[in-house]
């Protein structure tokens, strides 16, 4: 079993930052990719950003530019930079990590950009 575990959400004034943190933890033998969804209210759970254990990294055409997500594969850890932030980026963020051929969700963590 794995367990990932989120934090770094929070309230953010239009064209602040936040940094998103993801932890997995369990029975890890290789994790293949590690990556972030969202969802917002009222909305499919839609793709954010992807690091793969080969190095590929991939983003939604709505983040490019703005999100940076990194890799500390030493802790398991997969992280978020979210820049330039806007009140549609608001939603509930998941960490999702590929472990061999099976996926893992995180718990969520709550971004809201408002003024």
């Amino acid at each position: 079993q794995v367990q990932l575990v989120e934090s770094g959400g929070g309230l953010v004034q239009p064209g602040g930052s936040l940094r998103l943190s993801c932890a997995a933890s369990g029975s890890i033998a290789v994790i293949n990719a590690m990556g972030w969804y969202r969802q917002a209210p009222g909305k499919q759970r839609e793709f954010v950003a992807v690091a793969t254990i080969g190095g590929t990294i991939n983003y939604a055409d709505s983040v490019k530019g703005r999100f940076a997500i990194s890799r500390d594969n030493a802790k398991n850890t997969v992280y978020l930079q979210m820049n330039n932030l806007k009140p549609e980026d608001t939603a509930v963020y998941y960490c999702a990590v590929l472990v061999g051929d099976t996926g893992y969700w995180g718990q969520g963590t709550q971004v809201t950009v408002s003024s």
